[in-house]
């Protein structure tokens, strides 16, 4: 027994392995992260693992979208064995005297690759036959185009290293067969390799799988081992070189859908590429690579700082050009653009469009509407679509005349703003109830994002496209705009300006999009109206006269960049900006500015309606007969859908820290309440508040945090808006709007 276990374990396939963990366990992140994530445990809340077990390719899941993502995956392998092949040479030094040392090398580093194989293909079939709900054959299907595309990228990897190899034998053949020039070349300092710095070796798999004991390597010249090697290296480099030319071509032709990857495709080229640059930094600079990289690092960052270089994302339409009429992003500024005069100005304005909008109601005392929708993704925005699309059936079809103001942040207000486009008259969409409305809203937008992630923002060269005169870069921020106007059927994709008339004449309700500034978090209040009265709060006029704006006017602020050219898509991004995913806007102001997703501060848009019903309330108990706050949440209030769980050891060193961001929500929510009651106490009986949540039928029912739904997801959003607490609220609405 002792002989066996030996013998396995002096194996070259098991040392490989403990060579991984020996020496070089940054290269297993890699794959903990992708067993994790089919598994269901890293970021399953972001429904991470449905990217790899369920991808999408032109909107569709099948056996091609799965043989892309088994190409990818095997690009990751071919990488991930090139590199530890370069790192691990000095190791296996017998490799160098065997033909076809490379392909050797990846025949017996199988342990680790076959192992997530059979793992990935096992919840493949689990995954898309329940969370899919694929039949047998056609999970097996999946299953074979997954295999099918795998193998040709490795049969196409292994076809050019022979070839390599070959070139290598032909090159050196005059040299082995010349004992003279051998000893020239090789013997000169007759330094030889006397035993195996690491491993002990006593059989590999060779050609034709048969097991071969390794040659004894002493006899040989230092020089000779390290030029064999070195010749292998090079090939490797080059075969790296030309799989980034191959993302380079994609990211020339990513308009086109053709060339967006499943987003679990994307995400495995960018785990080859980071193995791909340390094996290639390791092969040309050896022990210079950590200088290069802090070299490479204070080198970009000086570029960066001296406006050289530019990574930063930008709102498109916006005027960047014009350097020398920035805003001063100051206490002054934003107290210059909030001055009494220029509220009551603002206020009179607004009240004009009250005014129209009642006069639209056909009633006397009509009842006034205002939607808050959470963000959440996509299940979030199919969430909104199916709960106004059911609101407005009950209301006979009258819930955007009614309603005067949409806020809200993230996923929720993508919903509501293609909800708005649908009822708008111009559009004149035949049947705005149609159930391929919340399919179309929550159709894929990350197979666009992380293609153009990899292709574009790290490998290609910079594409410039040109709005309203002004040249912006085409990144992964330019990709979602795009899919997500080609999800919409074109219906968003308009500029600010487009709809200022629409919006100032009540034919469309009035959308606050609303972004967070990181330098500080304030709010920046997007909206098509001078809304200057929403930089202060509103309780108490003769308490705030003096207190510091913690909100800005976009329009107002930067009135000379042009603000009603911004396009409205790019808007919507920036009230949705999820963090890393998207990249943050960064305004032409100075200093300059960034801005982040909505749900920073305010995931309900609540503190901005509030501010605005507050600042109305005159106005409102006046003209309408009743006021209706229509509250959208992806998740259930109080925070009660987080279970306590048992604890690990390591939550003593990361709960302090991270607490807070996991109940950022709930304290929202809890600060919102405090507002409620003001607004109740100013209203009285005049206010009601409808919450409509969407709480999953049951615990393995909850669709996912991302920009991408499964089809069993989304119809676990439809079943839950006639849950028993939604039809509930639904009758309350139909009580109060008909007057009943």
């Amino acid at each position: 027994m002792k002989k066996i276990f030996a013998s396995v374990f002096y194996s070259f396939p098991v040392q490989l392995v403990l060579l991984h963990f020996k020496k070089f366990q940054a290269l297993l992140i890699f794959w903990l992260v992708l067993f994790s994530t089919c598994a269901g445990n890293f970021m399953a809340k972001y429904g991470a693992g449905a990217l790899f077990l369920a991808p999408e390719y032109l909107g569709k899941v099948n056996a091609i979208s799965t043989a892309i993502l088994g190409m990818a995956l095997g690009i990751f392998v071919m990488s991930w064995n090139i590199t530890s092949f370069i790192l691990f040479s000095r190791y296996f030094r017998f490799l160098a005297t065997t033909s076809r040392p490379f392909l050797k090398y990846c025949l017996n580093n199988f342990i680790i690759p076959l192992s997530f194989l059979i793992y990935y293909n096992i919840r493949l079939f689990q995954f898309t036959t329940s969370r899919e709900l694929f039949s047998t054959g056609d999970a097996l299907l999946l299953i074979l185009g997954f295999l099918s595309g795998f193998v040709l990228i490795i049969i196409i990897s292994l076809a050019y290293f022979f070839g390599a190899d070959t070139a290598i034998i032909s090159r050196l053949r005059p040299v082995l067969t010349n004992p003279k020039l051998f000893r020239e070349k090789f013997q000169n300092n007759n330094s030889h390799y006397y035993e195996s710095r690491l491993l002990t070796v006593n059989w590999y798999i060779g050609s034709k799988f048969r097991v071969r004991q390794p040659r004894d390597v002493s006899h040989y010249s230092r020089e000779f081992i390290e030029f064999i090697f070195s010749r292998h290296h090079f090939s490797a480099v080059i075969s790296i070189f030309i799989a980034f030319l191959f993302l380079i071509f994609i990211g020339f032709n990513l308009d086109s859908p053709v060339f967006q990857l499943p987003a679990a495709a994307g995400i495995a080229i960018f785990f080859a590429i980071l193995i791909a640059v340390t094996g290639a930094l390791s092969y040309f600079l050896q022990s210079w690579s950590l200088i290069f990289a802090f070299a490479l690092y204070f080198g970009a960052n000086f570029l960066y700082q001296e406006g050289y270089i530019d990574f930063t994302n930008k709102a498109f339409g916006l005027n960047y050009s014009d350097k020398e009429n920035r805003p001063v992003y100051s206490s002054e500024t934003l107290k210059n653009i909030s001055t009494k005069a220029q509220i009551e100005a603002d206020k009179d304005n607004m009240l004009e469009i009250l005014q129209r909008w009642k006069s639209k109601q056909g009633n006397e005392k009509p009842v006034m509407v205002v939607i808050n929708t959470s963000g959440g993704g996509n299940r979030s925005a199919a969430f909104t679509m199916n709960i106004l699309q059911k609101l407005d059936s009950i209301s006979s079809m009258k819930l955007m005349d009614q309603t005067v103001c949409i806020t809200g942040a993230s996923g929720g207000m993508l919903g509501a703003a293609y909800y708005r486009a649908l009822r708008d008259p111009e559009n004149q969409i035949a049947d705005p109830l149609n159930p391929k409305y919340s399919d179309h809203i929550s159709q894929n937008l990350l197979n666009a994002l992380i293609s153009s992630l990899v292709a574009r923002d790290l490998v290609s060269p910079a594409q410039k496209f040109s709005l309203s005169g002004q040249e912006y870069v085409k990144d992964r921020a330019y990709a979602f705009e795009k899919k997500l106007n080609e999800n919409t059927g074109g219906l968003l994709n308009f500029q600010l300006k487009d709809i200022v008339e629409k919006e100032a004449n009540a034919q469309i309700p009035l959308m606050f999009l609303n972004s967070v500034i990181s330098r500080d978090g304030r709010y920046l209040v997007i909206s098509t109206q001078p809304v200057s009265f929403l930089m202060k709060p509103t309780y108490g006029q003769n308490l705030t006269e003096d207190i510091e704006p913690d909100a800005v006017d976009f329009a107002s602020f930067f009135d000379r960049q042009n603000p009603l050219e911004l396009k409205f898509l790019t808007a919507l991004r920036m009230n949705a900006t999820f963090p890393y995913v998207l990249p943050n806007v960064w305004l032409p102001s100075t200093p300059v500015i960034d801005v982040m997703d909505a749900g920073l501060r305010d995931n309900f848009g609540t503190e901005t309606a509030i501010r605005f019903l507050m600042t109305f309330r005159e106005w409102i108990i006046e003209n309408t007969s009743a006021l209706v706050i229509v509250q959208i949440a992806d998740r259930k209030k109080g925070g009660w859908q987080n279970k306590e769980k048992v604890g690990k050891i390591s939550d003593v060193i990361t709960k302090p820290m991270l607490q807070t961001q996991e109940n950022l929500i709930n304290l929202q929510e809890f600060h919102h309440n405090e507002f409620f009651g003001l607004l109740a106490e100013s209203f009285g009986n005049h206010v009601h508040r409808l919450n409509f949540e969407y709480i999953p039928i049951s615990e393995d029912a909850v669709a996912a945090l991302n920009f991408q739904l499964t089809r069993r997801e989304r119809q676990f959003i439809a079943d839950a808006v006639n849950s028993e607490h939604n039809v509930e609220e639904f009758k309350k609405f139909e009580t109060i709007i008909k007057g009943r």
